[in-house]
This record gives structure tokens, sequence and C-alpha cells, in this order.
């Protein structure tokens, strides 16, 4: 037992990480279409979709939950749909046109090519966009657990307006009861599991 968890009683970040993955990793094949089904309904559904001109979304890998619905349903309506592509230390994200145009990139994720256009934040265009994050782990206070590189809270760190529009999606097994935020975590604005 490390410090931390005798003082405070609540796991680490990277304990909470590997129990959570091990659970994501081994869903059954119904348990998983159900609980994308049902996370694509409530985000197709939802207002800050309806209302987005713009989505910066990512495409599920690995074990993940699948976003491929959710992407040609914002494609198909005529909205810009942007997927992070990692550079270096920083993540930006790019405009895509078809989920078949997207390589594996950063630790085998798919990505967009990098001579698409880019997404340019600003605080008018943030109110019509949606991001839907993914992540490892998340607590019913909306705080999340990446997979330990930040490049999501470095990202939306300067961009106030955005992080007033992000969803963090997952299944169900990925909630827990308590995580330990940290001074420079950025939590979504609500989490949706299924």
């Amino acid at each position: 037992m490390s410090i931390w968890e005798k003082n405070t009683g609540i796991k680490t970040k990277s304990q909470i990480r590997k129990e959570v993955l091990a659970l994501r990793d081994s869903l059954g094949e119904g348990e998983r279409k159900k609980g994308e089904i049902l996370v694509t309904e409530r985000i197709l559904g939802h207002q800050l979709f309806y209302s987005a001109e713009s989505i910066l979304a990512f495409a599920g890998c690995g074990s993940e939950i699948s976003t491929s619905e959710i992407i040609k349903e914002a494609l198909r309506l005529g909205k810009k749909v942007y997927l992070p592509k990692v550079q270096g230390e920083n993540m930006s994200f790019f405009r895509i046109f078809s989920v078949e145009e997207l390589a594996a990139g950063y630790r085998g994720i798919p990505e967009p090519a990098v001579d698409t256009e880019k997404y340019e934040y600003a605080e008018k265009a943030a109110e019509r966009t949606l991001m839907i994050m993914p992540g490892v782990a998340f607590d019913a206070g909306r705080n999340r657990i990446g997979y330990g590189k930040g490049f999501y809270d470095k990202y939306l760190q300067d961009k106030e307006a955005l992080q007033l529009r992000t969803i963090a999606i997952g299944f169900g097994c990925q909630m827990t009861d308590a995580i330990p935020a940290e001074e420079n975590d950025i939590r979504p604005c609500q989490v949706i599991c299924g």
C-alpha cells in the first residue's frame, strides 16, 4: 500500500488505470455493443452535439468505446469533424471527411493526415464546437484519468470556452468511486458511460 493510499484511502491514478483497463479489456462483445449503442444515442441526442458546427472527436482504439457511428453521423449532417494527432509532446486536431482516411499514428492510434485543415481555437468558434474525449476512468465528480501523458489537459489548458463543451465517454465499467485530482487536471463538462 502506498503512502497516498494509507493516508487517503484512495488508490493512485496508476493503480486505477491498471484495474479499469483490465476490466475494459475483459468486456464481452454483447456488453461492448450495448455500451456503444447507449453512448452513441446519448451523444447524437445531446443539445451540444445538435448545436455544434464542429466536432472534436477521437477514433476508438483497442478496447476503447467506438466512436465511428458518432463520427459518421456528424459527417452526414455536414458538421466539421476533427480528430487528434500527436506531434511530439502536444496534440492538435485535424479535419477528416471519412473514417477511411485515418492511419495508425502515435501508439497505433488512428489519426488523420497532417495536411488537412487544422482546428484553430477561437472563443466564438468554441461556442459552436463539441469535444468528445476518451479516458480510462471517471468518477461522479467528473474527474478523469487518461493514459498518462496529459495530452487533453495540455490542449484544453488555455481554452476556457472549449472546456465548457466537453463530454468524456466510455463504458460503465470505467466509472470508479474516486479519482485523485491534480491541479492541472481539466474535468470534462459531462461524463457519459454506457
